[in-house]
């Protein structure tokens, strides 16, 4: 399975891509997506809902299951990709990019350097 280098991970499976200024990109990684089998369906909050680590966002269903999503840090919703609602098979086909989720504002720029990187990340999910 892909964990790109220049992303932080979730131990829920969640992957974080800082971009330029204040907001991070939030979507599932691609191990989190084999294993939900193909998505049929995508749940996410409005824009402007303030997030704490750890809150529960929306929820990914697939034809196996129905995972909730988990914020990865602190912070408001800035945009959420309505082309993952709209098509969640992006989500299977694209995880690390059409398949993105939301965009957070993040309070303190450190929670992100503190989530794990790839090498851990691969070796999380290698058991």
């Amino acid at each position: 399975m892909s964990a790109p280098e220049e992303l932080r991970y979730t131990e829920e499976h969640e992957w974080v891509a800082t971009g330029s200024g204040d907001s991070v990109r939030v979507g599932i990684t691609e191990y989190a997506q084999d294993q939900l089998g193909d998505v049929v369906f995508v749940e996410l909050p409005e824009v402007g809902k303030q997030l704490s680590a750890g809150d529960a966002f929306g929820e990914v269903e697939s034809t196996k299951s129905v995972s909730e999503l988990f914020a990865p840090v602190d912070g408001e919703v800035v945009a959420v990709n309505g082309a993952v609602v709209d098509s969640p098979e992006l989500i299977n086909s694209d995880p690390y990019g059409e398949g993105w989720l939301i965009e957070i504002r993040v309070g303190d720029p450190s929670a992100v350097e503190a989530l794990l990187d790839s090498e851990a990340y691969q070796a999380l999910t290698a058991g």
